[in-house]
């Protein structure tokens, strides 16, 4: 089920635009890189890698506790028999749905 709660989220999901922000967060890092030496650098870079598995990771357990959520409540209007399009609901949403013209 992960997988197809990944295939999911990647078709959704749009990426907020964030260039100022990303632009500066790579100022920083590459202000932060001058000073260390290599080995620092090469642990820099894992730290930053970490970070960027662990926002997918919880960017996907987001939206996947969002899509049970929804399917839950789904689930739950189906059993009570609660439609939004149901014939006295209709006329609650938009006037014109559910009656002839």
């Amino acid at each position: 089920m992960n997988d197809y709660m990944r295939a999911l989220h990647q078709h959704f999901f749009q990426k907020p635009n964030l260039a100022e922000l990303e632009m500066e967060i790579e100022t920083a890092r590459q202000d932060v890189r001058d000073w260390l030496d290599k080995a620092q650098r090469r642990r820099l870079m894992d730290l930053v890698d970490g970070q960027a598995l662990l926002r997918e990771a919880i960017a996907l357990a987001s939206f996947t506790a969002g899509f049970k959520l929804a399917w839950g409540i789904a689930k739950e209007l189906e059993a009570d028999g609660l439609h939004p399009l149901d014939e006295g609901e209709a006329d609650c949403i938009h006037p014109s749905i559910g009656k002839e013209g």
